[in-house]
């Protein structure tokens, strides 16, 4: 059931505490580059962190390391937390980030902008728009406003996965009245992102 579940991160595959701890020491910048490489910012106010089984792996081996979890029961828990956020080859899935730095700016927008992860679309160039899957695991917003945060994925049919695959352009946008933007994904991402379909 686990293996099936994870895809290939197990609490075989991952690193013990001290052997992560040399290990970050070593490559936490390394991940930090992919990281960045793997975002794309929409306007000025939402970020998408696209996420690949580096990032998820980095994320639960740092959980593992803080909350200091080496028994197998905990190690389980924490991949089953995040392995649903892992691309499983014919999506994108990423961490929508909406940053506004001034605290009143953010709950005013905040307001404005419900239903904003559910506006977010990717368009293969010759292919529909595909809109987001947004928040699966749980509602992030209430009648008064959306989350900071969502988790958002994008369906790809086969025949856009080999579009992108063979280098189509990508355009990521969002057509929510108060947030209308879009822009063609780089070609350094793309090259990235492309890697993560099957």
């Amino acid at each position: 059931m686990h293996m099936q579940l994870t895809g290939n991160i197990t609490p075989d595959n991952l690193m013990g505490l001290e052997a992560y701890s040399k290990f970050r020491k070593a490559h936490k910048a390394d991940v930090m580059v992919h990281r960045k490489l793997r975002s794309v910012l929409l306007g000025e106010h939402i970020n998408l962190q696209f996420e690949s089984e580096t990032t998820i792996r980095y994320q639960i081996q740092e959980m593992l390391r803080i909350e200091k979890i080496f028994e197998e029961e905990g190690i389980v828990q924490e991949i089953e937390a995040y392995a649903p956020l892992m691309p499983d080859g014919g999506n994108w899935k990423a961490t929508m980030l909406i940053e506004y730095p001034d605290v009143n700016e953010r709950k005013r927008e905040l307001a404005r902008l419900i239903g904003v992860e559910d506006r977010m679309f990717v368009e293969v160039e010759g292919h529909s728009r595909v809109y987001a899957i947004a928040d699966e695991d749980l509602d992030r917003e209430n009648d008064e406003k959306t989350s900071a945060v969502h988790f958002v994925r994008f369906e790809f049919t086969p025949g856009m996965c080999a579009s992108i695959k063979a280098g189509a352009a990508v355009k990521l946008g969002c057509d929510h009245t108060h947030y209308p933007a879009h822009l063609t994904i780089p070609l350094e991402t793309m090259a990235s992102l492309a890697g993560d379909l099957k």
